[in-house]
């Protein structure tokens, strides 16, 4: 039973679920960076509506994300952010490049 989930829709929706946290991080920023470079969307949209719960390494994994689409010329906005994540990113002063569209 894995705790955590990241999909890629044919909309370039990225859906992150679960607890992103240091024994879920690995896996998801492999499993990300490799829906983000397959994919044939302009733009894409990192979704935490089902996030749980997350560490600092949930919002590690949405910066590394926007940084992949970003190489890979694509558009990219965040939806969904949890509170904790907003919490962490408001202490690194991240919530302006996190902000929400």
């Amino acid at each position: 039973m894995t705790d955590s989930s990241i999909t890629l829709g044919e909309d370039g929706v990225l859906s992150l679920g679960g607890i992103l946290d240091y024994r879920t991080g690995p896996a998801l920023r492999k499993q990300g960076q490799a829906l983000i470079a397959a994919s044939k969307c302009a733009a894409l949209v990192l979704d935490c509506t089902k996030v749980e719960k997350s560490s600092s390494v949930g919002l590690s994994l949405l910066l590394a994300f926007m940084r992949d689409a970003k190489a890979a010329g694509k558009a990219v906005q965040v939806r969904a952010m949890p509170q904790d994540m907003r919490e962490i990113a408001e202490v690194y002063d991240l919530d302006e490049v996190l902000a929400e569209q």
